[in-house]
């Protein structure tokens, strides 16, 4: 059993003794220092909170443990059901709330569950206020409330809302995409993406839908994480239906990967460049993304006469640096597009709007322009990803001083340590962190051809190995 504790949220596998996997008193505790917190920060605000999840089958029962432990807070819960992480978001603020709960794992597997926290922003907490929550989940120093004030919860549903919100984008050419008259497959692992993301196609003017894995259900088809590895079935299927374009979304539909008309993989670090270069031909300005992302998006950007600076990884880090630079759009490049027009938060619905603006543009010129034909206009990077199990035996802190004082000796070496430790080759570049989610160590490395992405990825595994 796994329990992960952070200052974004508490992520586990479900079941096992307390403190050792994701169950009920754990999510109790969590849940009232988060209300602590809230009601801390916000002395004189609602008093309302919105939760919403994905499909996952433990999600029932977290949001049972959640909604009760509010209403006991004092607080009054907004139950928006079934809702992306980007739906819930955008929720907190249209309901004025004190801040927000998603219940996801995000990729992870059907073992495990979340609680994600928001502020009254509708953004992730900070630094400060997750160790906050941390603290005072471990103290247990949470009050809860008397009979009289006991909240109430109230159903909802926001998803039309989002999609509405979406298609308001002024970037967004609703017609544009009506005329081009794509074809589209979508693969939604069986979450709450099979709920919404046909739902905007439909208002996005697309009549041509193929659904794959759309029943939410919880019973994820495929491991849940949006990689090449796991989208044989929408990428054998593409080219046989002879679509346009597909899109594969993760469990809480935060994450977007682009599926070429031939079923080659447009690349998920690609996603956040084609809506960045969609945006910035059209609003030219600053963009941010994580260490961990492909250097295509700093190229575009200077392309097109704006400024890129990285973040740590995490999207409150990406957030916070996007704000810093006031950056048009920005996000991670996992698939996870943010653009502040809309809201501060990743958001595949965006996304996907976007995606099909610019290439229905596009076709308005060329008409048999394809997604390939996109994908090859960017510039060509491969990044090579691992993850290595952590044992007891891994020093990871040692570890990583390690590697950042051997490779400080060397020449033309640029070597950040904000998270982790990032080394900048002039031809590539490779990080090396402890992941945020799991119990693992993350090496990618970029390079301009996968080969030397791949070598490079290796080399700094082995340190890892050998350590």
């Amino acid at each position: 059993m796994s329990l992960i504790k952070s200052i974004s949220g508490i992520r586990g596998t479900i079941g096992g003794k307390a403190g050792e996997g994701l169950n009920p008193l754990d999510i109790v505790k969590f849940t009232a220092a988060y209300g602590a917190v809230v009601r801390k920060n916000n002395p004189n605000g609602s008093r309302r909170i919105v939760v919403g999840r994905d499909a996952r089958i433990s999600g029932q029962m977290l949001y049972n443990c959640v909604s009760g432990t509010l209403i006991g807070m004092g607080f009054d819960v907004v139950n928006i059901g079934l809702a992306t992480t980007p739906t819930t978001e955008i929720a907190v603020v249209a309901e004025n709330a004190d801040g927000g709960i998603i219940l996801t794992a995000s990729h992870n597997p059907i073992q495990w569950n979340a609680l994600k926290l928001l502020n009254e922003k509708g953004e992730f907490f900070d630094k400060a206020t997750g160790e906050e929550v941390l603290r005072i989940a471990e103290s247990e120093d949470f009050n809860f409330a008397e009979v009289m004030e006991v909240g109430k919860i109230t159903n909802k549903d926001y998803t039309n809302y989002h999609i509405q919100q979406v298609l308001k984008l002024k970037l967004v050419d609703v017609e544009a995409i009506r005329k081009a008259r794509f074809s589209v497959m979508i693969d939604c692992v069986n979450s709450v993406g099979g709920l919404v993301i046909p739902a905007l196609l439909e208002a996005l003017g697309v009549k041509r839908i193929y659904q794959l894995n759309c029943t939410a259900n919880g019973h994820f088809a495929h491991n849940p994480e949006p990689i090449p590895a796991n989208l044989t079935q929408i990428s054998e299927a593409i080219p046989k239906s002879k679509v346009d374009v597909g899109f594969v979304v993760d469990p809480d539909v935060d994450r977007l990967a682009v599926i070429c008309e031939n079923g080659e993989m447009f690349g998920e670090e690609y996603t956040l460049v084609s809506c960045a270069d969609y945006v910035l031909q059209h609003t030219p300005g600053n963009t941010s993304s994580n260490l961990s992302s492909s250097r295509a998006l700093r190229d575009v950007t200077r392309a097109r006469g704006g400024h890129y600076e990285a973040a740590a990884v995490g999207e409150v880090n990406v957030v916070t640096k996007m704000k810093d630079i006031n950056a048009v759009i920005g996000g991670e490049g996992n698939g996870g597009v943010i653009y502040p027009e809309a809201h501060y938060g990743r958001d595949a619905l965006v996304g996907i709007a976007l995606f099909l603006s610019n290439l229905a543009h596009i076709r308005k010129e060329k008409p048999d322009f394809t997604v390939s034909q996109l994908r090859a206009t960017y510039p060509q990077y491969c990044i090579a990803k691992q993850r290595i199990d952590l044992t007891p035996d891994i020093d990871i802190d040692a570890l990583l001083t390690s590697v950042k004082e051997k490779y400080s000796k060397m020449p033309d070496v640029e070597i950040t340590d904000i998270d982790g430790v990032k080394l900048d080759f002039p031809d590539r570049w490779v990080h090396l962190r402890k992941s945020n989610t799991e119990p693992i160590i993350r090496v990618y490395a970029e390079a301009q051809t996968m080969e030397l992405a791949q070598a490079t990825a290796d080399a700094i595994a082995a340190e890892v190995h050998n350590s």
